[in-house]
């Protein structure tokens, strides 16, 4: 996802549009879980005239607290793992399914800049999660570069892009 058009307001929205379409045709109702995308991923979605077809809610979990309070993500995996691990993103799209009444989830967690990361876990260093009601998760990372913005916006590229395929 190095071409910068790729990740364009436009290029987003036309990827929302297409998750849609795929969720509307599968009668799958979408939630999505963020945390260092903030909601973009649920602002991309609402941006779409009759999304309440196909979403269902989204929750922006950034600290501990709220991860463990809105998504049931237990205290020992945040000390553990930390909040950018596979572990966390795991119990972040099972919670969002709990949680909700939607049949496929989205969860995302990661380091976006400029500060916070470390020689384990640098700046770009994104775990995404996707997973259907009924289901196992499937959890991904991913290291992306550039600035805040650019990871963020990768992030919410990568997350539609999962979607696709797995409400195919």
């Amino acid at each position: 996802m190095s071409d910068p058009s790729l990740l364009s307001d436009d290029a987003l929205h036309a990827l929302a549009e297409q998750v849609g379409d795929r969720l509307q045709a599968s009668h799958l109702m979408l939630a999505t879980a963020e945390s260092c995308t903030g909601g973009w991923i649920a602002k991309m979605i609402t941006d779409i005239p009759g999304c309440s077809a196909w979403f269902d809610c989204g929750m922006a979990a950034y600290s501990y607290e709220a991860k463990q309070a809105l998504l049931g993500v237990r205290p020992e995996t945040l000390v553990e793992h930390g909040a950018v691990s596979r572990e966390t993103v795991t119990e972040m799209v099972s919670g969002a399914l709990v949680n909700s009444g939607a049949s496929i989830a989205v969860a995302v967690t990661g380091i976006a800049g400029p500060t916070g990361g470390n020689p384990d876990k640098p700046v770009g260093t994104v775990w995404i999660g996707w997973k259907r009601r009924g289901g196992y998760p499937k959890a991904e990372l991913f290291h992306f570069d550039g600035d805040r913005d650019a990871v963020r916006r990768q992030t919410v590229a990568a997350a539609l892009h999962g979607l696709m395929a797995l409400a195919s």
